[in-house]
């Protein structure tokens, strides 16, 4: 197990170190080595992970004197096998791909240290182990990002993802100076003991150390997932080769959940962080869905689109279901990086063809032939605001009785509510000639989604959390008083409800009303195009500081 577990971490290195001693004698066959040392790794995680599955127990490898400690525990070995899953597929991928660019080796080179630093990451014991490969994860993207070095937008959006990573890093550097001044060990499972065996035993400067701890792992992760105010790197860094912005989107930028549920026996007492971290969560779920859908460029919009997703996913661990964020970087990881390896085959049938085709669906969804009898606007909307309430409540019963006993399930729940009333509400602006049908369809297919979710989600739960009283208090420190959200509920129900049959009953009023808000919309729709000016303020903020720093320079005579 032992050897297993060292094995599966150094072949990504193996690989980059043959490729990169034998590129002149063997030429392009150097991705068959990248791919072959890639795959035998993701074999053998995979084995690892059905040990897991199988109940073997966490298992800590001490390395060399014993600073640096491998962890072999259900975490690690799910998200080793995700990351050597997802690398497999770019490797594979990009074979064909960067046949014609220039450099060949090099990527490869590259690519296998970034699965390597990711691997590291994941199974690092120990915090020096983790903060140098969360470090190399950084530096490492930066020269994948700048791969064409001809390209200055490339090169310049590159630089800008090393510096705001750079700034994540110093918290998690502060996080972990902070542990090991206070429990004398840069071992992960002696200071997660210490914490729980008494959480309360240190201060700095006079705040508990672990909502202190708790608040800079939060910040790390938050430049990590592009979280708002931090996000701005991630849109636009497409210009760097497909492959790389697959594995970006698909396993990079989901480090911050990673991280988080990592130092969860930080947060099990850290209850106000994780209420701020829910709050970041949301804000970044909001603008980056909303800015995905103004975007006329496929690889920018799924730029945005995953932002909204780490929105998320952070979200999740401030309501406590950190199981659930790693579901959801699982799901995220896979369906993100598939639709990134489709986008250039989506580019280049529209520059081909640049009609739309005539196909059923065509025909169905986008033509929206209109419905002779339209149904009564009462009746659609409550079957909008009933329907996915019925099916979430029922899901969930499915899987634990005591779900609705938790704040954090409530939020969720509701979460799910608006998406899937969002589902039934296009669903009938569609007016096709039988409603019902397209209707039923709709909900058979919400049907069968939040019983997966819902079935699948409560699997991780139970593999990475085994303990049912450390799910418990996860959940608990992210309550808040019972009263104000038992008030927050009912106001932000209210206002969803009321919204909803406000655009039901706008649906019927027709053209005159749409036209009295036209520039409304138009304002807002401008707004959000512009980014709400966040990119235009960091411009403004960086000719500045060149221009001070200039100033500067010629006083002091640097220059």
């Amino acid at each position: 197990m032992e050897q297993l577990i060292i094995v599966v971490a150094v072949l990504p290195l193996i690989s980059a170190l043959l490729i990169q001693l034998f590129a002149g004698r063997i030429g392009r066959r150097i991705a068959r080595v990248s791919v072959a040392a890639t795959t035998l790794s993701f074999l053998l995680s995979s084995l690892l992970l059905w040990w897991a599955l199988t109940g073997y127990g966490p298992h800590a490898l001490p390395l060399g004197n014993g600073t640096a400690v491998l962890l072999y525990d259900p975490l690690s070995a799910l998200l080793a096998s995700i990351i050597l899953g997802i690398s497999l597929i770019v490797h594979l991928y990009s074979v064909r791909y960067m046949a014609e660019e220039a450099g060949y080796g090099q990527f490869f080179v590259l690519l296998d240290l970034m699965t390597a630093a990711l691997l590291f990451m994941v199974i690092a014991g120990d915090l020096i182990t983790l903060i140098i490969a969360w470090y190399l994860v950084g530096v490492l993207l930066y020269f994948l990002l700048g791969q064409d070095t001809r390209s200055q937008t490339a090169y310049r959006f590159a630089f800008w993802t090393l510096i705001t990573y750079r700034i994540g890093d110093i918290p998690l550097i502060l996080a972990a100076a902070c542990l090991y001044n206070a429990y004398g060990t840069w071992s992960l499972t002696t200071i997660f003991a210490e914490i729980m065996a008494n959480p309360d035993a240190h201060q700095v400067m006079g705040l508990p150390l672990t909502e202190v701890v708790a608040a800079l792992i939060g910040l790390a992760a938050f430049a990590r997932s592009a979280q708002f105010l931090l996000h701005t790197w991630l849109p636009y860094t497409m210009d760097g080769p497909t492959p790389v912005s697959a594995l970006m989107h698909a396993g990079i930028v989901n480090a911050g959940g990673f991280l988080m549920n990592r130092f969860a026996p930080v947060f099990v007492h850290s209850g106000d962080v994780l209420n701020w971290i829910f709050i970041v969560g949301l804000i970044t779920a909001v603008f980056g869905s909303l800015l995905m859908l103004t975007q006329n460029d496929i690889k920018k919009a799924l730029g945005y689109s995953t932002m909204g997703q780490m929105g998320f996913m952070i979200m999740e661990c401030g309501i406590g279901a950190f199981s659930l964020a790693i579901y959801h970087l699982f799901a995220h990881g896979v369906f993100k990086g598939t639709m990134f390896l489709s986008a250039g085959s989506v580019i280049n049938d529209a520059r081909q063809d640049d009609g739309i085709p005539k196909d059923e669906l065509y025909t169905f969804a986008v033509e929206k032939r209109p419905d002779k009898v339209r149904q009564p606007w009462i009746l659609m909307a409550a079957i909008t605001l009933a329907v996915p309430l019925v099916i979430l409540v029922f899901a969930h019963l499915l899987v634990a009785e005591d779900y609705f006993q938790k704040q954090g399930a409530i939020v969720l729940l509701f979460f799910g509510w608006v998406t899937g009333a969002q589902l039934i509400f296009a669903t009938y602006r569609m007016r096709t000639q039988n409603i019902w049908r397209l209707v039923g369809l709709s909900v058979l297919s919400l049907v069968v989604v939040v019983l997966g979710y819902a079935v699948i989600s409560h699997a991780f739960d139970l593999f990475l959390y085994p303990d049912p009283a450390f799910r418990a208090q996860l959940y608990s420190a992210a309550t808040i008083d019972l009263l104000r959200f038992d008030l927050l509920v009912v106001v932000v129900t209210l206002i969803v409800v009321s919204g909803w049959v406000v655009t039901y009953y706008g649906e019927q009023v027709g053209y005159r009303r749409r036209q009295q808000t036209k520039h409304l919309w138009l304002n807002f729709y401008a707004l959000i195009s512009r980014e709400f000016y966040v990119s235009d303020i960091y411009t403004r903020l960086t000719r500045m500081l060149l221009a001070i720093s200039g100033r500067l320079n010629v006083w002091l005579r640097w220059l």
